[in-house]
């Protein structure tokens, strides 16, 4: 089978993150980055299809240059190559600019699986997976929690909130995973060593066949109109007990709605 796993460097959710004065975009520079965390259990359903029924897996990563980092993580857990869209003119792409210049690589480089995490943890969108079956003319199965496939058809689990709907469809296909769905390797010092010899292929826009008027910033059919800071956190209510604390702290859950 020829996989297709999408990874996604996003900022460190536990750093501070900001966007830019000049145009509300999101400063990568700002935090430290890694790979979408979601993108990670994609990556391991990747790996074990491949494993199971033979078979590439190849990473592909839309990004700035620094994105090869999270890239060579990926190819350390056991991708066999990668393929990284690497141009000024996606800067600031929304999720539609995103996902024409993602498929336009997809029909580059073919496919018969692609896999994604069902959500980024800095846009925290969810629809590229949709956007690119329809742009891929493909089916697309989605929020899967446990996936089968015997090379033509692929079934999986899809999570709902009363349990799980059984999907299937003919491949090629669109798949996006759940965290339930696995556990992610970690890199071997082997595989590290080994990622650093693996293929990765570099490609512009003019590479992937894009229009550049179709992607970046002015393309982008959605813009952020205007942010503000956070405001600092307010202290908080003190209740000293005298023996009536417990109704004390009910006056103040009423006085918030809370009960």
């Amino acid at each position: 089978m020829n996989i297709v796993v999408c990874v996604k460097q996003v900022p460190d959710t536990g750093s501070e993150r900001t966007l830019k004065a000049a145009d509300s975009t999101l400063d990568r520079e700002s935090s430290d980055a890694l790979i979408n965390e979601l993108d990670e259990y994609a990556i391991e359903e990747g790996l074990r299809l491949a494993e199971a029924h033979g078979g590439e897996v190849t990473i592909l990563s839309m990004g700035p240059p620094k994105a090869s980092e999270s890239i060579r993580k990926a190819l350390s857990m056991g991708a066999d190559k990668a393929v990284h869209l690497v141009d000024d003119g996606l800067a600031g792409s929304d999720a539609l600019a995103t996902s024409e210049a993602i498929a336009a690589v997809l029909g580059r480089i073919g496919f018969d699986l692609v896999i994604l995490g069902s959500e980024s943890t800095d846009a925290r969108m969810g629809v590229l997976a949709a956007l690119l079956a329809e742009r891929l003319g493909v089916p697309q199965l989605s929020f899967a929690s446990k996936v089968e496939t015997d090379g033509q058809t692929i079934k999986i689990h899809r999570q709902a909130d009363y349990g799980y709907d059984k999907v299937e469809a003919s491949l090629p296909a669109v798949l996006s995973v759940v965290e339930k769905i696995n556990e992610p390797r970690y890199p071997s010092f082997k595989g590290i060593m080994a990622a650093k010899k693996k293929p990765v292929e570099t490609l512009s826009l003019a590479d992937a066949g894009v229009d550049p008027a179709r992607v970046g910033l002015a393309a982008s059919a959605s813009e952020v109109v205007s942010f503000a800071k956070r405001p600092p956190r307010q202290a908080g209510t003190i209740v000293k007990d005298e023996g009536d604390g417990g109704g004390k702290a009910a006056e103040f859950l009423a006085a918030q709605k809370f009960i």
